[in-house]
């Protein structure tokens, strides 16, 4: 692994591929054509942040309104371990933002379909559509209707911060399960943690374990939620999810977190990983870019979770995650709209990604990511060795909050892994 990696805001070129381009060009409609149809020209958006650093959908609104001058976007960030219960709560009482961020697939509170099925989100045109990628519609559309915007292609995995490592005399990431056990007591003895974890938060606990379920679980079953669906395996039953889960508990025991994982927040991870005193933590690596404007002393890199062994098939996660709907009952529809519609334009379509570090949402196998970020999950992204996030195509949110708080319970001794795999098979049969 290079120690002297180009960090994420090297990704501007990943923009949108050429051909992503010539399919798009025949099918957006330019601001200009929709911006003065309405009589209010504004509108409000609403997105999750774990942080004080500019957030994409702020980069988002501020390039909108430098093309646009005569609209205002009233910007609603929220916290991100409750943003999916806000989401829901406001759209409820009907005052929710104009435009609101949303997740692609079904497993979360702020997911695209249950929200679409509740009736909160407003059908989008076939500019929209056109960005969905293929094979992912079932993410973002229902009977043929398009209801979130795809932002980009997120890759998660461990963001691991080069500078800290060195300082902590490692070397290359752990290519295997013993080996990454020793990078932890490295790290320990050299005053830091391998890894920061937001332990009290229920979205970087759910994806720590999922991350770890992409070589545990999907590298040999790529297709085991299908086979959840039908009945044919359980989480309790699957070996896959029990190593899983007896990771994360491994990690915990041979101080791979850093002390009072248990009980941290987001600001842990920003803390930890700008300052150096932590190597790596579990999230969408979009967080690099961030993380690198504010602290351009550190160095910041993609990294997959490590096979059991090194013969095992190293395997990763990737999938559109980050998209953005409009609210049903927006008196600004008609404005909400024709930002999406500029976002959906070619020259614009890559402005998320770019600013998040993270990638394009088409054209991802044709991509050289040689000397990107990227570089060290390459072979992953380029060969097609990932799945999308697990709980994205999970029946309802309450097994992926099953799995988080399980997590929890693991690190406070409070549960088994038995325990949160029946939690999980319980929400999935509700």
């Amino acid at each position: 692994m290079s120690q002297h990696r180009s960090p994420a805001s090297r990704l501007g070129f990943l923009a949108v591929p050429a051909a992503g381009l010539l399919v798009l060009a025949g099918c957006s409609t330019s601001s200009n054509d929709n911006g003065g149809d309405t009589d209010s020209q504004s509108f409000s958006l609403m997105y999750a942040t774990s942080n004080n650093i500019e957030s994409p959908f702020e980069v988002l609104a501020e390039k909108y309104m430098e093309a646009n001058p005569n609209v205002t976007i009233t910007l609603n960030p929220q916290p991100n371990d409750t943003y999916g219960d806000t989401v829901r709560t406001q759209l409820q009482a009907g005052n929710a933002s104009d435009v609101i961020e949303t997740e692609a697939g079904s497993g979360q509170t702020r997911s695209i379909i249950p929200l679409a099925e509740a009736g909160f989100l407003a059908p989008l045109n076939d500019s929209i559509s056109a960005l969905v990628p293929s094979g992912s519609e079932e993410l973002f559309q229902i009977d043929g209707e398009t209801y979130g915007l795809p932002l980009t292609i997120s890759y998660a995995g461990i963001t691991y911060n080069t500078v800290a490592a060195s300082a902590a005399g490692i070397e290359d990431f752990a290519a295997d399960w013993d080996t990454l056990l020793e990078q932890c007591a490295t790290a320990s003895a050299a005053g830091k943690s391998l890894f920061v974890l937001a332990g009290s938060t229920v979205p970087n606990a759910g994806i720590t374990a999922s991350i770890i379920s992409a070589t545990r679980v999907y590298a040999q079953d790529p297709d085991w939620n299908q086979q959840r669906a039908a009945g044919d395996v359980t989480f309790a039953d699957s070996q896959g999810w029990i190593d899983t889960l007896t990771a994360v508990k491994d990690m915990y025991d041979n101080g791979c977190f850093q002390a009072g994982a248990e009980g941290a927040g987001f600001d842990a991870i920003t803390t930890g990983m700008t300052s150096g005193t932590t190597v790596g933590f579990f999230g969408p690596l979009g967080s690099a870019s961030e993380l690198q404007k504010a602290a351009p002393d550190q160095n910041y890199v993609a990294e997959s979770f490590p096979p059991a062994t090194t013969s095992d098939k190293a395997f990763g996660v990737a999938s559109p995650t980050y998209s953005l709907s409009i609210n049903k009952a927006s008196e600004n529809s008609a404005a909400a709209e024709a930002f999406l519609d500029w976002i959906a334009e070619p020259e614009n379509s890559g402005v998320f990604a770019e600013a998040a570090g993270s990638l394009p949402i088409s054209g991802l196998a044709d991509l050289d990511l040689s000397d990107t970020i990227y570089a060290d999950v390459s072979d992953e992204l380029t060969q097609g060795d990932y799945v999308p996030l697990p709980n994205s195509t999970w029946p309802n949110a309450a097994i992926y909050d099953a799995l988080a708080i399980g997590v929890q319970g693991l690190l406070t001794g409070q549960s088994t892994v038995d325990q949160v795999l029946a939690s999980m098979d319980a929400a999935w049969d509700q």
